[in-house]
């Protein structure tokens, strides 16, 4: 199973902000801290904001933090979230599809995958806040 670059980028833009959850963050440190897209960070965070996972403050000293806290955002939830779909393969198109064995071992498969998602929060990815936290400061190299 692959997830898209969206789905990586929204798990990134939530463990940031996990592991910085006494203040406000900005689009820019966050795609600095990742050298990833600001264009593309932003819409995102903005889906992000739109589906209560972030809640976004305007202005000079405003930024983006977390909507609620880390034990309650489902790292699956936000999965099925940012995914269009979860077609592994395009059965539909497939003269085989209805005698076929693959379709159900696959749909079978996504289920087991999404199972150990959803029983996961970013709370237990952020077990470890400190040392993440620690990775995201700008090194004096």
């Amino acid at each position: 199973m692959r997830l898209t670059r969206y789905t990586d980028y929204a798990m990134r833009v939530l463990l940031y902000l996990g592991a910085r959850e006494d203040r406000l963050c900005s689009i820019a440190e966050i795609a600095q801290a990742y050298d990833i897209s600001q264009n593309h960070l932003m819409k995102v965070v903005s889906d992000l904001v739109n589906a209560g996972y972030l809640v976004s403050v305007r202005g000079r000293f405003g930024g983006v933090r977390l909507a609620r806290p880390p034990a309650e955002i489902n790292v699956g939830a936000v999965v099925r979230h940012t995914e269009d779909g979860f077609d592994l393969v395009d059965c539909g198109n497939c003269i085989i599809a209805p005698a076929c064995g693959l379709t159900g071992a696959l749909h079978q498969a996504l289920a087991a995958f999404m199972k150990v998602l959803d029983g996961y929060t970013l709370e237990n990815l952020l077990a470890r806040r400190v040392d993440l936290a620690r990775l995201f400061e700008p090194s004096d190299a």
